[in-house]
């Protein structure tokens, strides 16, 4: 059994977050366990409440599941602020040269609600997107990171160089914010690979970026390169979102068990 590693914050409605990945982690196939870093008061019409966990806590739990159970691969999500940014990036520097990171830039909610303190940028810059694996931001984020703002393909290229530049492996830019297809660009900067995929009028998408990395990062740990986990991770979002509920009154969740109800 793969064994996955989330390191994120909390979503008490069960959509993102941690909740989102470990759901996620399941529906691929490997063993979930989990770093919290940050619990949120959040449900279907946004984020009410944030508290940040201590530094000492992320350690903490870091070395609890790591020394004993081991971990094949890692994905990050919410990390809140520069000091948990610098402790993660510390704490994932010490893994083995082969776990591969697949790195979330988490900077708002589905609801346009913070999740990222502006003086963060510089450590999730300069310490932790670095080491990663790959990077999965939505356009938001790349805007966040770079100061590019991207309106269609050509521009997800360019922000791709920029991005790269930091020094991840691989950059995955999301283009679900784009105008036409669905297209999301993956790129070392050697080669590249588009992945389109079909829109669906369902605006029930909470959770998606999370599910996303989650998805790559089990499927990583799984044994498949960049691109094939990428591939497979899309064909699983793709059903996710399509899947989408509605739950309160507002955006509702992507259905993590998509494929165990087609079945």
């Amino acid at each position: 059994m793969k064994r996955v590693l989330t390191i994120a914050g909390s979503d008490s409605g069960g959509g993102a977050g941690i909740q989102a990945d470990l759901k996620t982690m399941l529906a691929c196939g490997v063993h979930g366990m989990s770093v919290l870093t940050a619990i949120t008061a959040q449900n279907s019409l946004g984020v009410q409440g944030v508290w940040e966990m201590p530094a000492e806590a992320v350690e903490t739990q870091f070395h609890s599941v790591v020394d004993d159970i081991g971990v094949d691969a890692v994905k990050t999500g919410m990390l809140a602020s520069a000091p948990l940014v610098a402790v993660v990036a510390e704490l994932l520097e010490r893994l083995p040269a082969n776990v591969p990171i697949v790195v979330d830039p988490v900077g708002v909610s589905k609801h346009g609600d913070s999740l990222l303190a502006v003086d963060a940028l510089t450590n999730l810059r300069e310490r932790l997107i670095p080491i990663a694996t790959v990077i999965t931001p939505n356009l938001f984020e790349v805007s966040q990171l770079t100061g590019i703002t991207v309106s269609d393909e050509k521009g997800m290229s360019h922000a791709a160089d920029a991005l790269l530049a930091f020094g991840p492996e691989w950059v995955l830019i999301k283009g679900g914010h784009l105008a036409g297809p669905a297209v999301d660009l993956l790129t070392n900067g050697k080669e590249s690979h588009r992945f389109e995929s079909e829109r669906f009028e369902n605006r029930h998408t909470h959770g998606t970026g999370c599910t996303l990395a989650s998805a790559i990062a089990s499927y990583l740990a799984l044994g498949n390169s960049i691109p094939e986990a990428v591939g497979l991770a899309k064909k699983y979002i793709t059903g996710a979102i399509k899947s989408g509920f509605p739950l309160g009154s507002g955006i509702g969740p992507v259905d993590h068990g998509w494929q165990s109800r087609k079945s």
